[in-house]
């Protein structure tokens, strides 16, 4: 059982609790133990785009100490957003000595840091530490005839030195479908972002969003989307309710994390899953018809 070191963040505790438990099951089925980082602490969601705001880096980067003092090499994440904060905060220890000193001597109760550990979202485990090969040896129920389109967002790919996949084409997410059985849907708007935080300040925006993306999607034919964000999760989930009810020729589309898809391919017991927080049973409906839930 390899076991790996592991960063939460705050919605997988609450709004995102699916995602979390289809993680450790799924990951359990492929001999993988998540070992929840003990006392961490919020990443602040967002990395700070100020170059001189340094005390909006204190968060991640003591969520990052904590993740060494364990003698973690690696520190992996589910969340998008987590994983985004904690990346670039990290190589901003690493690459830049001013910023990391003046950091470092800020939080002088606290152990000196300079980058050692790797931040590694999930994607990027089942990629290159297990393998799709591995993965689709261990599928119990193929997900055939489940057209899935893969829904990367904004936090996964940009920016570049922070992405997990080529930022123009990323396949990683599609090549785990495959292995899972599902058929892949590939459409435009598979980077788009969803408007993010816009849904406070500017929620028009976020509906023209949504809409785009999730009508490209049903264009190209997918029946679901694949996603890893709990914020993408939670507009596209919440504003195709409201699209639905103002225009009647708009189809909703189940949204299904990554995770759920392994769980239910890996054979993982259907509590794993956590359909019961699904947003008015789209998804549970689309996975029964397909013959996919027993």
């Amino acid at each position: 059982m390899l076991r790996l070191d592991y960063y939460p963040g705050c919605t997988l505790k609450t709004r995102a609790r699916d995602l979390e438990a289809s993680a450790i099951a799924s990951l359990s089925a492929l001999g993988v133990e998540l070992v929840e980082l003990p006392r961490w602490n919020c990443c602040g969601a967002v990395y700070n785009l100020s170059t001189d705001d340094l005390a909006h880096q204190l968060a991640p980067v003591r969520a990052l100490i904590r993740a060494r003092e364990r003698g973690a090499g690696t520190l992996a994440t589910l969340c998008s957003f987590c994983y985004n904060t904690l990346k670039r905060a990290n190589l901003l220890m690493r690459n830049d000595a001013e910023k990391r000193h003046a950091l470092n001597s800020f939080m002088e109760e606290e152990p000196d840091y300079s980058g050692e550990v790797e931040v590694k979202h999930v994607l990027e485990v089942l990629r290159d530490d297990i393998g799709w090969q591995t993965i689709e040896q261990q599928v119990k129920r193929p997900l055939d005839g489940l057209r899935v389109a893969a829904y990367y967002g904004c936090t996964l790919l940009r920016p570049r030195e922070a992405a997990i996949d080529s930022v123009e084409r990323p396949t990683v997410m599609q090549d785990l479908l495959r292995s899972l059985g599902a058929s892949v849907v590939e459409f435009p708007f598979a980077t788009e972002c969803c408007g993010s935080y816009q849904i406070v300040a500017n929620p028009g925006f976020v509906e023209q969003a949504v809409h785009d993306i999730l009508s490209s999607a049903r264009r190209a034919g997918a029946e679901a989307l694949a996603l890893s964000c709990p914020l993408c999760d939670y507009n596209l989930g919440r504003v195709q309710r409201q699209l639905a009810a103002k225009h009647s020729d708009f189809e909703e589309v189940p949204l299904l994390y990554f995770t759920q898809l392994m769980a239910l391919a890996l054979g993982c017991d259907a509590d794993a899953l956590r359909l019961d927080m699904d947003r008015g049973s789209r998804e549970s409906g689309l996975l029964a018809s397909k013959g996919l839930l027993t």
